[in-house]
């Protein structure tokens, strides 16, 4: 097996030739990548083995706590003092189970916290009762995890496409999707364009976050980056966290079999919302690809507690409840240092949705206001469909940064990436396409060189950003009392309301009450039968006399409650009607007609408003009441960003002859499948 890609296929054929018919496939991956875990783990203490086991043997009823000679006998954070290994396990066949949770429970702690994350002690007596647990490590004994013969990078592939393959098969967490390499690369690329000369003097000591870590990927490719390409003398320190346990334990394990104990200390398990593993701390670069429609609900009362705090995560505004991208953004925000102790820089993956989900005034519209308003928004580069292993849909990598260089400053640079990849020769899962380090490097120096062409457009902060106000319509209506509308009015909740009783209990007073009430309907609705069903009426006043002067006949009196449901029955719209007003004689608004329309910031809403609406509107008018919360001003902003709209490209409509010739082909399709079906 010489590449990444054959482990893989190996370790995943073990789960269905050894696990089969025992575990149900949901449970596969349980057993299967805690056992790829401690293969790793053994590969790597191989070589001391022996030198720990003799140190163990000098020490263990000398010394109260012997795990620092122990960790100096292993090179290693961590050791196992067992004399067995998988390949000894299996010579002694008839006590496997019982040696074997000797072989677990001989690491040190560090390492058994991780094996417990796994839940694997839930498994290993089903595997022994099965007859299992021999099969499994016959096969495991016999694959090479070594970090020489698998780099770290490689096993971290094969840890993302197991688990992948995992989630498929079971058709399990669609919204989890680990992010190709490729585009790891380019997040780093843009997230260390500018300080690559501070880096690489002397010895920087800087700092990274991911708060949606997974395996570890990004943390992993943004650390090489910096020790191998630009200063390997560089102090980097790790941060991240997991909420799942499974791949918080990948990720841990990774870092300790890397010696990069401190950093293994860093990565904290839990959700960052309602249990943030790093309060207070912040970071000088941040990157992640937080999960794409995945909901709050769980979280929702510690978010909205939070959200009340003028000081807290979340005082922008909290985006809807099915989709928490902006949740996380905002708390990598939250986690920037201040510009003058020399500010941060975030790269983090979203799908189209925290881009233009959201009306002018919504939690998401307000949240990309104030990142737009605080001139943090630096660049979105969209990126090609079809690049994640579990989505196909497009996907954008924010660069967000509280310390933009001068030339920057009031300005957002869009990128166009979405035609730069190429068709991968073997499709893994939804993933059809990849970026090659040539695309990676035109991409970033698009952004790099911030010119505007093709692919890349510049943009002043405000032209992202609108007023929405509200047009109305005046109200026309018309009016005449038919029996059909003598019949609508006995619908109305008002008109049937009179004859229910408040009261509760079933007394005299209250039948007394419905009684009366019901005598009020039979008169209205006679008073209307008496009126003439001919008359039409084009004037809300004129018909409201009429009405009116019909009710004091009768000696009916009514709220204003019955008298609206009676004009609304007896009423309908008409172009060719007076309009209605109220009693200061102003034009009353036709909620039926009302519209909206989103002005630019950089526009004169009235301007706008004659250029735009008053010549296809004559009567129409601007709804002046409705004002911006913020602003004090007419409409509500909202802040938008439609890649659609700036590197829009017509495509002009198939010839017609075309789309006919392509119509009489599935015609004749369809008339051979009916003649198959008919013999």
């Amino acid at each position: 097996m010489s590449n990444f890609q054959e482990k893989a296929n190996f370790i995943w054929s073990v789960a269905d030739e050894v696990l089969r018919d025992d575990f149900k496939r949901g449970k596969y991956r349980d057993v299967i990548l805690p056992f790829t875990v401690l293969r790793r783990v053994e590969c790597v203490l191989e070589p001391t083995k022996d030198n720990v086991i003799q140190t163990y043997e000098n020490v263990k009823d000398k010394v109260k706590d012997p795990h620092n000679a122990l960790c100096h006998a292993a090179g290693h954070s961590f050791y196992n003092t067992s004399p067995y290994d998988l390949k000894k396990l299996l010579d002694d066949p008839s006590n496997i189970g019982q040696n074997f949770k000797s072989y677990i429970n001989s690491f040190s702690e560090n390492m058994r916290d991780i094996f417990d994350k796994f839940y694997l002690w839930n498994y290993i007596d089903q595997l022994i009762e099965d007859n299992l647990l021999y099969m499994l490590l016959e096969k495991f004994s016999n694959v090479d995890l070594h970090p020489d013969s698998v780099s770290n990078h490689e096993m971290g592939y094969i840890f993302e496409e197991l688990i992948r393959r995992f989630n498929e098969d079971v058709n399990e967490n669609p919204g989890e999707h680990f992010t190709p390499r490729e585009v790891i690369r380019l997040m780093v690329n843009l997230i260390f364009y500018q300080d690559e000369a501070k880096l690489g003097h002397n010895t920087p000591i800087r700092t990274i976050y991911d708060p949606a870590c997974g395996t570890g990927g990004m943390l992993t490719i943004a650390n090489d980056h910096i020790l191998k390409e630009i200063n390997s003398n560089a102090d980097i320190w790790l941060f991240g966290q997991e909420v799942n346990p499974e791949t918080f334990a990948i990720a841990k394990s990774d870092m300790m079999l890397k010696g990069n104990d401190r950093d293994a200390e860093n990565i904290k398990m839990g959700s960052v919302f309602s249990n943030d593993g790093h309060p207070n701390e912040t970071f000088n670069y941040m990157l992640s690809n937080p999960p794409f429609g995945k909901d709050w609900k769980k979280e929702q009362n510690f978010i909205l507690e939070e959200a009340k705090s003028a000081s807290s995560r979340f005082t922008a505004g909290l985006p809807r409840k099915d989709d928490g991208q902006l949740l996380f953004l905002q708390h990598m925000i939250s986690k920037m240092k201040r510009p003058e102790d020399g500010g941060s820089r975030i790269a983090v993956v979203t799908n189209g949705s925290p881009l233009f989900t959201g009306d002018a005034g919504s939690g998401e519209s307000e949240i990309r206001r104030w990142i737009i308003e605080n001139d943090w928004l630096e660049a979105i580069v969209a990126l090609p469909e079809q690049l994640f292993y579990n989505t196909g849909i497009n996907t954008y990598v924010w660069i967000v940064t509280n310390r933009k260089e001068d030339h920057r400053k009031g300005k957002i640079q869009l990128v166009d990436a979405r035609e730069c990849y190429q068709k991968m020769r073997k499709s893994l899962g939804e993933k059809r396409h990849e970026i090659s380090s040539e695309q990676i490097d035109t991409i970033t120096n698009l952004h790099n060189n911030f010119n505007e062409g093709q692919y890349s457009q510049i943009f002043d902060n405000h032209e992202f950003g609108y007023r929405k106000i509200t047009i109305e319509q005046p109200l026309r209506l018309s009016f005449q009392v038919t029996p059909e509308r003598i019949e609508q009015l006995k619908e109305q909740k008002a008109f049937k309301n009179l004859a229910v009783s408040k009261k509760r209990k079933n007394t005299e007073e209250k039948e007394k009450e419905e009684a009366e009430g019901q005598k009020l309907q039979d008169s209205i609705i006679e008073m209307l039968s008496e009126m003439d069903s001919e008359k039409f009426y084009k004037n809300r006043d004129e018909f409201w006399k009429v009405l009116n002067d019909n009710l004091k006949k009768h000696g009916i009196n009514i709220n204003n409650t019955v008298e609206k449901a009676i004009l609304d029955s007896m009423s309908e719209r008409d172009e060719t009607a007076d309009i209605c007003v109220d009693s200061k004689k102003r034009w009353e608004p036709d909620s039926q007609l009302r519209d909206y329309e989103n002005v630019p910031l950089d526009e004169d809403i009235y301007d706008y408003f004659e250029r735009e609406v008053k010549p296809h509107v004559p009567e129409a008018w601007i709804d002046e009441s409705k004002t911006d919360q913020y602003d004090n001003d007419v409409g509500k902003v909202g802040y938008i960003i439609n890649f659609n709209r700036y590197f829009y490209e017509y495509e002009p409509p198939r010839p017609l002859e075309e789309i006919e010739s392509d119509i009489n082909d599935l015609e004749n399709e369809i008339l051979e499948l009916l003649q198959e079906v008919s013999h």
